[in-house]
């Protein structure tokens, strides 16, 4: 209902997934569309502050950079083992029977991606994540002897770590002038309550971003982001913090490219109990912001139709009562902008931007093999572009 259309970008968690944010993030700035507000939680938050606090005047140049510094972090797949492990199938350790150049490549990807879970797992990444059982840890973890109490595995503070050196933290406050408007979220572990971060409201710090990205089932610890309250990982009430947006800026109209990590569709049915669960993890953390889109639709129509019927009804009074119910009309005039500020906004449009799941693998979200990181990227990319030959902005 505003003049004003802004852009938003959405991006959703998802570990090593968030190389794909990076590769649409990267078309965008391409094509020189400025991004006014930038929302993510877990890595999608990470990316976001990265893109509004960027150091350098090009974000998405840093942002890619620092995806290929994680994946330096991660270990060599090209060892001579795991070119033996490619040539011959997991299951058997026999020789395959013979295969399309397709099936074999997606072979390939599978055990590469099964070896950087692993590795990952056990020895962790010097730029993401680092193991609690690590020797280094046994003279400043006071559980370190004790596991039977711990509450976490890793150590995830590496991943912010990595970041600094991309981040301007003075620009993620009010009136420190950052890339885009930021906003980022957690929930309370105590009471389950969301907690949202936003950058024209507070100083975002790096403690802030350990909170978005402490996602309890990697084994992640909590972070305390402030005197008794306790954050966890977005993602554990919504991967797509859409709403968050529309709740912090309800007056201007929107425009909203939205990263889907997560695809909402699959071409075919589970095969194996391995697939059922990754599907279900994909339905857990796909978007869910369809009644957000919607309520804010129908909440811009009828504020149009209440502005109309007031209008109306103003012209239809004489003079004579229109000064007799002066004040009634003031107070209806008054209660509507109020309403109108507060859920003014209208989705002008949603486009979605989806990754592709060539194999599903419960493991590709720790995944940071550089070859991975830079295919993701790519697809962001490519995909992004296409979509934007069909937009028009104005």
């Amino acid at each position: 209902m505003s003049d004003t259309i802004e852009n938003v970008l959405v991006l959703q968690g998802g570990g090593s997934l968030g190389a794909f944010g990076c590769g649409v993030y990267k078309a965008l700035a391409d094509n020189n569309i400025k991004i006014d507000i930038i929302a993510g939680t877990s890595i999608g938050g990470l990316n976001a502050a990265i893109i509004t606090g960027s150091q350098e005047n090009h974000p998405e140049r840093e942002l890619e950079q620092y995806w290929l510094e994680l994946a330096e972090g991660s270990a060599n797949l090209n060892s001579p083992f795991i070119e033996w492990l490619t040539r011959y199938p997991i299951t058997t350790l026999s020789p395959p029977a013979p295969t399309t150049h397709h099936s074999t490549t997606t072979h390939i990807l599978q055990i590469k991606t099964l070896m950087s879970f692993y590795n990952s797992a056990i020895y962790g990444n010097d730029k993401v994540f680092v193991p609690r059982w690590r020797p280094e840890f046994a003279f400043t973890d006071p559980q370190y002897f004790i596991p039977t109490k711990w509450t976490y595995l890793y150590d995830h503070s590496p991943l912010v770590k990595t970041a600094e050196k991309y981040i301007d933290y003075s620009k993620l406050q009010p009136n420190g002038k950052p890339n885009s408007r930021l906003i980022i979220t957690a929930v309370n572990v105590l009471t389950a309550e969301p907690l949202i971060f936003d950058s024209t409201k507070q100083q975002i710090t790096s403690k802030h971003l350990l909170a978005t990205t402490g996602y309890p089932s990697y084994y992640f610890p909590w972070v305390e982001v402030e005197k008794g309250v306790y954050a966890w990982d977005g993602s554990l009430l919504s991967n797509t913090p859409l709403r968050e947006v529309i709740d912090a800026s309800p007056v201007n109209d929107k425009r909203v490219f939205l990263i889907e990590n997560y695809p909402k569709k699959c071409d075919s049915l589970p095969d194996h109990l391995l697939e059922v669960e990754h599907r279900a993890r994909d339905i857990m953390f796909s978007d869910k912001t369809l009644h957000s889109i919607q309520m804010s639709k129908a909440i811009t129509f009828y504020l149009s139709f209440i502005d109309e019927l007031y209008h109306m009804i103003e012209s239809e009074l004489n003079a004579e009562k229109r000064e007799e119910n002066k004040e009634k009309l003031e107070k209806i005039r008054a209660k509507y902008k109020k309403i109108s500020e507060q859920h003014g906004a209208e989705i002008k449009g949603v486009y979605y931007i989806a990754r592709s799941e060539p194999f599903p693998s419960l493991r590709e979200n720790a995944d940071f093999s550089v070859d991975t990181v830079k295919a993701s990227i790519k697809e962001g990319e490519l995909k992004t572009n296409r979509i934007l030959k069909d937009i028009k902005m104005d």
